[in-house]
C-alpha cells in the first residue's frame, strides 16, 4: 500500500509539516506535562481518529521509551483500566472530548476541563490542548493521504 500524496515529496506541504514538527517539539521537550501523559494523549486521539500511522508510531515510541504493553494495550479502554492515574485520565477525557468535538456540542466539557486543572496547571494545560490539536492535524494529514502504517522504527524522524 502507499499513500495517495507524499506529503514530504511536495515542497509546501513539506514546509507546512516542518512547521507543525516544530511546534510539536515545543510541546514534547519543552514542557512539564509528563512524558506518559504526552505519550497517551498522542496514542489516544490517533487511534479515535483511525490514525494508523501514528497509532503505530506513538505506541512504539512509548514502549521504546519504557511504556509498559499493558498501558498501552489498554488506552482505548482507560475508563475501565486500572493502570492509570487520576492526572492521565482526566488527560485522556479531554483528548477524548476535544478531539471528537464534531459529536458533541460544546467540545470539552466544563467538568473535565476543571477535573484536568486539579491535576495541571496553566502552562501544563495550555501544552496538553496545543498537543491535542497538533496530533489531531497531523492525524488528518495521514488519514486523508492514506499515509500506511506498520512500518515505523522508533526515533525514526528524530
Amino acid at each position: 500500500m502507499e499513500a495517495r500524496l507524499n506529503l514530504l515529496g511536495s515542497p509546501l506541504a513539506a514546509k507546512a509539516l516542518r512547521h507543525i514538527a516544530s511546534a510539536s517539539k515545543v510541546i514534547v521537550t519543552d514542557s512539564t506535562l509528563p512524558t506518559a501523559t504526552k505519550d497517551l494523549v498522542m496514542l489516544r486521539a490517533s487511534q479515535i481518529n483511525g490514525c494508523g500511522f501514528c497509532t503505530d508510531m506513538h505506541s512504539k515510541d512509548a514502549a521504546h521509551a519504557g511504556e509498559t504493553s499493558a498501558r498501552l494495550n489498554l488506552v482505548a479502554a482507560w475508563r475501565e483500566a486500572t493502570v492509570f492515574t487520576d492526572a492521565e485520565r482526566a488527560a485522556l477525557e479531554v483528548t477524548e472530548q476535544g478531539t471528537r468535538i464534531a459529536d458533541g456540542a460544546g467540545g470539552v466539557t466544563d467538568e473535565a476541563w476543571a477535573n484536568a486543572a486539579k491535576h495541571y496547571d496553566e502552562e501544563q494545560l495550555g501544552a496538553l490542548v496545543s498537543l491535542i490539536a497538533l496530533i489531531n492535524a497531523v492525524n488528518r494529514l495521514n488519514v486523508i493521504v492514506q499515509q500506511p502504517a506498520g512500518d515505523y522504527r522508533p526515533g525514526q524522524f528524530g
